[in-house]
């Protein structure tokens, strides 16, 4: 599957869907997001199971305010609506899978509990 760019009006929509959904926070004049880009496009293409968002941080910095972005690229990982990782930085490809793979594994009704405890 290829990526999505999201935009203020598709982001909430599209992080609290059912499955897993990542979304790079990236900018065209940043070099580490370029470097970045064609390892999230291999990761999208091996994983059409999993939403791949991008979010341009220039074309939506009302967004990126709202989602605290403060370091490029900066990725989320999203599983059934649920913040599981946010870190700035480019990731290495197997570090990618591996975070997918961790992803995948979760329990997710062990998370919502632990939320719950964490929020009570």
């Amino acid at each position: 599957m290829a990526t999505v760019n999201l935009t203020a009006e598709t982001f909430q929509q599209t992080v609290e869907r059912d499955g897993i959904v990542l979304v790079d926070w990236w900018a065209a004049w940043c070099g580490p997001c370029r470097m970045f880009a064609p390892v999230y496009e291999r990761a999208a293409e091996q994983n059409p199971d999993i939403v791949f968002g991008k979010v341009d941080t220039e074309a939506e910095q009302a967004l990126a305010g709202q989602a605290g972005i403060s370091s490029i690229p900066t990725l989320m990982i999203f599983r059934d609506g649920v913040l599981l990782f946010a870190q700035p930085g480019a990731i290495p490809g197997n570090a990618l899978e591996d975070l997918l793979t961790q992803a995948r594994e979760l329990d997710m009704d062990e998370v919502r509990a632990e939320l719950a405890r964490t929020n009570a």
